[in-house]
C-alpha cells in the first residue's frame, strides 16, 4: 500500500481568507465601496498607501467596475463577477503586495499570460501600468 503523505492544510490566514469569504457570501451585496474602504483603512501603512492608490487607479480607469471585498480584500467586479484584486503583503506574510486578475480579466495574450503582479510600491511608472492592466481587463 502506497504511504500518504500528510498534510498541514491552510495557513492561519488561508482560514482567516476562508472564513472571510464565508461572511461576505452570507451577507450579500451590502455597500460593496464601504466595505472596501474598510478593509483598506485596517491595513499597515505601507499596504495601506498602496490599496488606496490602485482603489483610486481602477474608480478612475473603470467607473463600471463595483467595489467589494473578495476573502476579505478589497477587489473589483463587473456584473457580479471579480475582475482584480488587491492582496496585502501583511495578509499572508510576503514581502509584497499582489495585484491579481481572475479569469474573467481580459489579458489573454496568446497561451500565457500573467494574472498577478507583484507590488511594492505605486510609482507613476506602476500607476500607468496599472491603469493599462484595468482597461485592458475590462475591455
Amino acid at each position: 500500500m502506497a504511504e500518504r503523505k500528510t498534510s498541514k492544510g491552510f495557513t492561519a490566514e488561508e482560514r482567516a481568507a476562508m472564513r472571510e469569504r464565508a461572511k461576505e457570501a452570507k451577507a450579500g451585496k451590502g455597500d460593496g465601496e464601504k466595505d472596501v474602504l474598510a478593509k483598506i483603512a485596517e491595513m499597515p501603512k505601507a499596504d495601506r498607501v498602496m490599496a488606496e492608490r490602485l482603489h483610486a487607479i481602477v474608480k478612475a480607469t473603470a467607473p463600471d467596475l463595483t467595489a467589494r471585498t473578495w476573502y476579505g480584500m478589497p477587489a473589483y467586479a463587473k456584473d457580479g463577477k471579480v475582475v482584480c484584486f488587491f492582496q496585502s503583503a501583511e495578509k499572508f506574510k510576503t514581502r509584497y503586495a499582489t495585484l491579481g486578475f481572475s479569469d474573467v480579466a481580459k489579458l489573454d495574450q496568446g497561451t500565457m499570460w500573467p494574472s498577478a503582479f507583484a507590488l511594492t510600491e505605486v510609482t507613476a511608472e506602476a500607476e500607468a501600468r496599472i491603469a493599462a492592466l484595468v482597461k485592458q481587463a475590462v475591455s
